[in-house]
């Protein structure tokens, strides 16, 4: 049970984060986001507030941030529909009802004859199945809508829609939710190096002794400054591995200075190459700092090998994972205490902001891909072309999902 809340709750930070890059950028460009949802599938709560539908759902594989025009988001409600109008004081509509989960308490019946939510504004129809007199109701531009799976949210006029925004406002919006997971992990890695301290390894000073390690067994001291390994001068810390990989399980020469005294010990390596000395470390808060981008850099250049790796001919499903693998390598990641976890969570993060920015047309990278594409060519692609895209997209993302989990379903057994 605890496994399934740390994977939870490393799935709710990574989903929240990358959305809130998508969410924040859409609101500071004019675009209406209609739902923020975490999670997939059926619906398990829902509220409403500053006109954006925050929803928890219950299948944990993604969220979404649903912005008005993106897509197929266009209302369309066909003539002879039966819906339910709420309308105010002045008779202009506040709420439709399409769904018959809810009941609107004062609801008006209305048998739709045409209704145009995105440009009139007007709900044209014959109130309470009365076929004798057409009527036509004005609709606010902030009204909702219920949908017939009980979601409820506000219309998507032309004036808020994704794709009457500035082309370069669109592509932030698209590339706002990786930046997050990087910006995330940055922020980890910085955290747990001000808790854990970072190495300093441009010295050729140590930190800690291993426990019954070759280094403690000759009486090698903690603090103490490594001068020279069989003769070899160590300058920084790097170079303590490469001279001792040259006397694997043989004895060689150590020289150490400590507070003027000077020691001189004969020293056998493990058969690994290790004599059990850890660098000193530093918690001051700029070395964190850079510790912060140094690390989360590693991470990237070590997913672009193995993208190029897969690029080549070396693919293997075993190089990626889905849910069931995350949740496993979650669990592992947890046996290692609270930090170990955190530390899997910025790694986590990056690869998610690195897989989003893939260039398939249903990820964010494939829709900066359609934005440079738009920017080329001076004009957007037809809606249908690109919306044919995106299915397409979303095909091969789903067929390379059920492949990965298959996969790690049997690695698991």
């Amino acid at each position: 049970m605890t496994t399934i809340i740390e994977f939870l709750v490393v799935f709710v930070i990574l989903v929240l984060v990358h959305e809130f890059g998508h969410f924040i950028f859409a609101k500071w460009s004019g675009i209406l986001v209609r739902e923020f949802s975490i999670g997939m599938g059926p619906k398990l709560v829902a509220w409403h507030k500053n006109h954006t539908t925050y929803t928890l759902r219950l299948l944990p594989l993604g969220g979404y941030v649903r912005m008005a025009g993106w897509q197929d988001e266009d209302d369309e409600i066909k003539p002879g529909t039966m819906l339910a109008i709420e309308v105010n004081d002045q008779n202009v509509v506040e709420r439709i009802n399409l769904s018959s989960k809810t009941t609107l308490q004062g609801g008006i019946p209305v048998q739709a004859d045409r209704v145009d939510l995105q440009h009139d504004l007007t709900v044209v129809g014959y109130e309470n199945g009365d076929e004798s007199e057409l009527k036509t109701w004005s609709v606010d531009h902030d009204a909702t809508i219920i949908e017939e799976d009980g979601t409820e949210v506000i219309i998507a006029p032309d004036d808020v829609q994704f794709q009457n925004a500035k082309l370069w406002k669109r592509m932030l919006v698209n590339f706002a939710g990786p930046m997050n997971n990087f910006l995330l992990a940055i922020v980890v890695f910085i955290g747990v190096a001000l808790f854990n301290g970072v190495a300093v390894t441009n010295t050729n000073q140590i930190g800690k002794i291993e426990p019954n390690s070759p280094a403690a067994a000759v009486g090698l001291k903690a603090d103490s400054r490594i001068e020279s390994i069989g003769g070899t001068k160590i300058s920084a810390f790097e170079d303590i591995q490469g001279a001792v990989a040259q006397y694997r399980g043989r004895t060689t020469t150590l020289v150490a200075t400590k507070d003027g005294q000077t020691q001189h010990l004969t020293i056998r390596p493990t058969s690994d190459g290790t004599i059990g000395v850890y660098a000193k470390t530093t918690k001051a808060p700029l070395a964190a700092i850079k510790s912060g981008f140094t690390t989360t850099w590693a991470y990237v250049t070590g997913i672009f090998h193995v993208l190029a790796q897969m690029v080549t001919g070396h693919f293997s499903l075993n190089q990626l994972a889905g849910p069931v693998g995350i949740y496993t390598m979650t669990a592992t990641a947890a046996k290692g205490g609270p930090m170990n976890l955190i530390l899997f969570l910025g790694g986590l993060s990056v690869n998610l902001g690195i897989m989003n920015l893939i260039p398939i047309p249903v990820l964010d990278g494939g829709k900066i891909l359609l934005n440079l594409l738009e920017a080329i060519r001076r004009k957007p692609l037809k809606q249908e072309h690109e919306g044919l895209i995106t299915l397409i997209g979303a095909g091969v993302m789903f067929a390379l999902i059920i492949a990965v989990t298959i996969n790690d379903i049997m690695r698991s057994f």
